[in-house]
């Protein structure tokens, strides 16, 4: 299948990286997923790539379902959260305040360098490197995870070596036990990360401030075409009573043009469920409360079950119980492979006017022009990106699921969620997945 380019993009640009990721939950994947024409749709996992050592496997098999373990345990009454918050520990983010040094390694980063001497992660740099060779190219990698960019560091990639941060704040682990030695190179997503990378000793120099990689589906060029199409629809649904656009008609149409006559489609609702599927339960409350709209077609509900088989097993059983079986208002997105997924995912957000979702790497989708309801943040760099959705007025803390019907409705005649879709989409960055492909080409010409 031919890859599509962008505008902003060459020819020469899809074969421009290695994008490395990890399938560990879908941050790290989603955001490799805006990156994938660098490397001509190819991505790489680090924890299950062709040919990976047994015991690499096993490494990051221990990782990843202890992760999902925990976060599913955390619902456990009376002791689930002391042990999620025994756990979390290990990648606690330290208070910003008072600016001081923050260099000096934690115990988790002394342990993943404990693992590199040991073997951990040589054999895909070491595959890399003979690629490279093959391409008389050393094309530089591009990972949405910081233990892969580490691995190329510490066997001595040749090449150049980026990482991208895809959450608002981040712990010291996403920093090399030798910042000032480091030649890892960081796409930031927030001015925050940026100071937080200073103060873990990282260069300045090798600090790019570009925003998230945002999918170019979801945008269009730098001129937001698809976008500002999108959102002139969104915004007739998230203001009924046309409260927000009464104040500040000038302010949309100077943004976006005038708007259609009438939106293209009914009120939607997208609830995201996490990769390790916690917080599924928040969404069968949504459709019992919304259950009477949905049966008259004034509503719509998108439940994104992700890959997991067992996520919409329990969305299909539970609309079954609720009476809405073969409801044509209630859409499951779900895909065996995560490819597949996140493509439909971008599609059905074209058509989304709320995302329900934990602030996760998702919190940075408010940018497209779609508000944030915040469901309960999982683990320490989620209350991160709350802290930022809610400071930044991008997001809004969801009430009491069960009468979602009550001050969901409150709000939108108010046209609250209309100004937090405009504060977004006018203060978020949207062009960051365009603004490392100029990156990356650049410092590559520069190299070479």
């Amino acid at each position: 299948m031919e890859q599509k380019v962008y505008p902003g993009q060459s020819r020469r640009d899809l074969c421009e990286a290695w994008v490395i990721s990890v399938n560990m939950g879908y941050g790290h994947q989603r955001t490799a997923y805006s990156l994938k024409n660098f490397s001509e749709g190819r991505i790489i996992n680090a924890n299950d790539y062709p040919g990976i050592p047994t015991r690499d496997r096993k490494i990051w098999e221990l990782t990843r379902k202890t992760y999902e373990f925990i976060s599913s345990f955390k619902r456990t009454p009376l002791i689930g959260n002391l042990v999620f918050s025994i756990f979390d520990t290990f990648q606690k983010i330290l208070a910003f305040y008072p600016k001081r040094d923050l260099s000096k390694p934690n115990f988790t980063l002394r342990q993943i360098y404990f693992l590199f001497e040991k073997g951990w992660g040589r054999d895909l740099v070491e595959k890399l490197k003979v690629k490279s060779e093959k391409l008389k190219i050393n094309l530089p990698i591009i990972s949405t995870f910081f233990i892969p960019a580490f691995m190329a560091e510490y066997f001595k990639y040749p090449g150049e070596i980026y990482c991208v941060i895809c959450d608002a704040d981040i712990a010291r682990t996403w920093v090399s036990l030798n910042p000032q030695k480091s030649k890892i190179k960081y796409f930031a997503p927030t001015e925050r990360v940026v100071e937080r990378l200073k103060l873990y000793g990282v260069k300045t120099e090798n600090i790019f401030l570009t925003g998230y990689p945002l999918p170019l589906e979801n945008i269009g060029s730098e001129n937001l075409e698809i976008l500002k199409e999108d959102l002139k629809y969104r915004l007739l649904n998230l203001d009924p009573k046309r409260k927000y656009f009464g104040k500040y008609k000038i302010l949309i149409e100077e943004n976006l043009g005038k708007l259609p006559a009438k939106s293209d489609h009914p009120l939607t609702i997208m609830f995201s469920v996490g990769g390790a599927g916690a917080q599924k339960e928040i969404a069968i409350k949504i459709l019992r409360c919304l259950r009477f709209h949905l049966k008259q077609g004034r509503n719509r509900v998108i439940l994104s079950a992700g890959i997991r088989e067992r996520v919409k097993e329990y969305f299909d059983k539970n609309i079954k119980y609720l009476g809405l079986e073969g409801n044509k208002n209630i859409e499951i997105i779900f895909e065996k492979d995560i490819e597949s997924y996140f493509q439909r995912f971008n599609q059905a957000l074209r058509k989304t006017d709320i995302l329900w979702t934990k602030p996760s790497e998702l919190s940075f989708y408010s940018a497209l022009g779609i508000p944030i309801i915040i469901a309960p943040a999982i683990g320490s760099q989620e209350e991160f990106n709350m802290r930022w959705l809610l400071k930044s007025g991008f997001g809004i803390l969801q009430e009491n699921p069960n009468y979602t019907l009550e001050w969901l409705f409150d709000w939108l005649e108010k046209g609250y969620l209309a100004e937090v879709a405009m504060e977004g989409f006018i203060e978020g960055e949207k062009m960051g997945t365009l603004k490392i492909s100029q990156i990356i080409t650049n410092l590559s010409k520069f190299a070479s």
